[in-house]
């Protein structure tokens, strides 16, 4: 260091401690005095997309800070990061995202130093679907990523009820870590969350016991696991993009399904176009309605929330299916 002038003893020993002192109430304000800390002290979160937004806040509440990458009407698959989200993640204590969803953010993550990283997908079993039904599958590897986590693993598990109770659990014992101070909060919070999701489990029981038929289309093959669940049989239109254009022999083919299975209702998205949904069921003479895969919430949801969501997607679901 250049110094100009002798400093005295007296103001030295003054300065050091009243940077001690700083330091004291920095470290008190974060917790530990290595974190990174969010605003007012509190635990800062990073969701890469609603569905782990929706689970840092009902977990978290007045303890964390959440931000999340992907905005409200922002197709979740085609994000791009820009350099201040990046330096978001760098500041984050703990950053929560769902690996095989979004190739921008596994590779923004990948190469952040934040504190945590809580991969969603380690939480629970990620299984194999046939996202594309029986359409072609020559739409790239690309479009593949886009839409299918490592070893062609589905990524939608947030919508099965059950498995998201499982992600819910680990998210919890992640934040009691980052935030020992506040565990026990973090702990009943996430209680309170999976009697939530228990509960609806038991309403898509009951609701889809009894139906006229199990066969369902929609735009966008997200559904998979929400199908198996419930016993259900999911048929995409045209593969893993809501708004490519089915070849002749797919419509061909859910013209014969539709007469068989007795299907009286097309799907489609509310971050999509419908005019895919709508031309397939004006060919078939079928009704449209929205099956949301809530991937992000928009003036143009069904809900509020990720419970007023579902509950609206099975309210269209008995609908479709014609329950007795």
């Amino acid at each position: 260091m250049n110094v100009r002038r002798l400093i005295s003893a007296t103001a030295l020993a003054g300065a050091v401690a009243l940077g001690a002192t700083a330091l004291t109430a920095c470290a008190a304000l974060t917790g530990e005095a290595d974190g990174k800390g969010g605003k007012d002290g509190k635990l800062a979160v990073t969701a890469s997309f609603y569905p782990m937004q929706f689970l840092a806040q009902q977990i978290g509440r007045d303890h964390v800070t959440v931000d999340t990458l992907t905005k409200p009407g922002v197709e979740p698959h085609d994000l791009e990061i820009t350099a201040r989200q990046t330096a978001r993640l760098e500041e984050s204590d703990v950053v929560l995202y769902l690996k095989g969803l979004q190739p921008a953010v596994d590779k923004a993550v990948d190469q952040a130093q934040a504190g945590t990283k809580v991969d969603a997908g380690t939480l629970t079993e990620l299984e194999v679907h046939d996202l594309a039904g029986e359409a072609d599958h020559d739409h790239g590897a690309e479009g593949d990523h886009h839409h299918e986590g490592e070893a062609g693993r589905d990524p939608h598990v947030w919508l099965d009820p059950v498995k998201y109770a499982e992600i819910a659990r680990g998210v919890g014992k992640a934040f009691g870590k980052a935030d020992p101070a506040h565990a026990p909060d973090y702990e009943k919070n996430t209680a309170e969350l999976v009697g939530k999701l228990t509960a609806l489990d038991t309403e898509f029981k009951n609701g889809l016991a009894d139906t006229a038929t199990r066969t369902f289309i929609t735009t966008h093959a997200a559904f998979g696991y929400l199908a198996e669940r419930y016993g259900l049989d999911q048929e995409g239109i045209a593969g893993v993009d809501p708004e490519s254009e089915p070849s002749p022999a797919r419509m061909n083919a859910l013209q014969t399904l539709a007469r068989k299975e007795k299907v009286s209702t097309v799907f489609f998205e509310t971050l999509a176009s419908p005019k895919l949904a709508d031309t397939l069921a004006r060919d078939l003479g079928l009704r449209t309605d929205v099956l949301d895969p809530l991937e992000g919430i928009t003036e143009k949801s069904q809900g509020e929330d990720y419970f007023a969501v579902m509950r609206a997607n099975l309210k269209n679901l008995e609908k479709a299916l014609g329950t007795k």
